[in-house]
């Protein structure tokens, strides 16, 4: 594979700057002086819109930045891209971080794109998903036909462990997922019908489907007409740790308001927690929730990955106010301590775990 000595970040066909390898192997990152006068901050609390030159903290990414640590893959993607490589001939443990997002180019979550662009990827519409699940399985089982080139074609660089590809459906991109080695065969059933269940309590979600009433998909909140949405995770932000437990809610919620500037926001975050803690969604880790920069300003991700799971140790992998299994008080106390309308945030509750005790 082709050696690179540096990357360019591009927003939307503007350049907004410089990426490249230290010594140490840390990845070096520079505003692109026009950006800096015209731009944002594409990573406010670690990438602030100023000049010199950012280095990347060891850990936790390897030596990147939180927000190109997102538009990498991991768990599923990282394996059908190793399995990819390893057929092409080539050790995935010889690629450097600026040899990654080369790979991804154009195509990952978000907006910023990679130059130079090597991604192969195809966004196209598909009929039947009987095959790419076939081949899903035929991975996860290790057989030996398996054919890592045909999901690699479909993978973008989607997170998370569940297998899924990017497909386009009604001229829109989505995203369908397939059942892992753990899951049962209804699990797309389940999620689509949590998501239908968070949609009737208020949360704010993108569209979804169950196609071939069997694998769930969901459309792209950072694909619109007027173009790709800039998108960070939280644990991209924070440059946090989203395998193990590292956040609170409360640090959530605040800051949201530091990003935002606006309650309603805080609120949107708030009605997710209480969610999650009525499902049993303990696997709310920081990769789990994100932050999308519209219309020149910071707005809550639409919510995502919402499933009953069993979390870190039995516990949420954000704890509400320190705790990982919490109580009503415990929610109400974060209601308070970030100056939420009390009756607002009582009703929040009371209404969401009426709705889901329905179920």
């Amino acid at each position: 594979m082709k050696s690179i000595d540096k990357i360019l970040v591009y927003y939307r066909n503007q350049k907004v700057g410089t990426l490249a390898l230290t010594l140490d192997h840390l990845l070096a990152f520079e505003y692109d002086a026009e950006f800096l006068q015209n731009g944002f901050s594409i990573s406010p609390f670690h990438l602030p819109l100023q000049g010199g030159v950012f280095v990347a903290p060891r850990k936790p990414f390897g030596g990147n930045f939180g927000i190109f640590d997102d538009a990498l893959p991991d768990g599923w993607g990282n394996l059908i891209l190793d399995r990819y490589l390893k057929e092409k001939g080539i050790q995935p443990n010889s690629l450097t971080l600026l040899q990654r997002l080369a790979l991804v180019g154009s195509s990952g979550r978000g907006a910023l794109e990679f130059k130079p662009d090597w991604n192969d990827y195809q966004i196209e519409e598909i009929k039947n998903f009987d095959r790419v699940s076939s081949e899903i399985k035929k991975i996860i089982n290790d057989v030996k036909d398996a054919n890592p080139f045909f999901l690699y074609q479909y993978a973008g660089s989607p997170g998370g462990a569940r297998p899924k590809i990017f497909v386009r459906h009604n001229n829109e991109e989505w995203m369908v997922k397939f059942p892992s080695g753990n899951d049962t065969d209804n699990i797309g059933k389940t999620e689509y019908e949590y998501a239908l269940l968070a949609k009737a309590c208020g949360i704010e979600m993108s569209e979804v489907n169950l196609f071939q009433n069997r694998f769930f998909g969901t459309k792209r909140f950072d694909r619109m007409p007027e173009g790709k949405i800039h998108t960070i995770s939280v644990a991209g932000l924070l440059n946090a740790d989203y395998r193990s437990p590292s956040i609170d809610y409360n640090d959530l919620l605040k800051m949201g308001f530091i990003l935002t500037k606006n309650m309603e926001e805080l609120v949107k975050i708030f009605r997710l927690m209480v969610f999650n803690v009525a499902i049993g969604n303990k696997d709310d880790h920081a990769r789990n929730f994100a932050f999308q920069y519209k219309e020149n300003q910071w707005v809550f991700a639409p919510a995502y990955d919402i499933l009953p799971s069993n979390g870190f140790n039995g516990s949420h992998n954000t704890t509400v106010s320190g705790k990982g299994n919490p109580s009503m008080a415990d929610m109400l106390k974060v209601s308070k301590e970030n100056g939420l309308n009390v009756k607002i945030t009582e009703n929040i509750i009371t209404g969401t775990l009426k709705k889901v005790s329905e179920k």
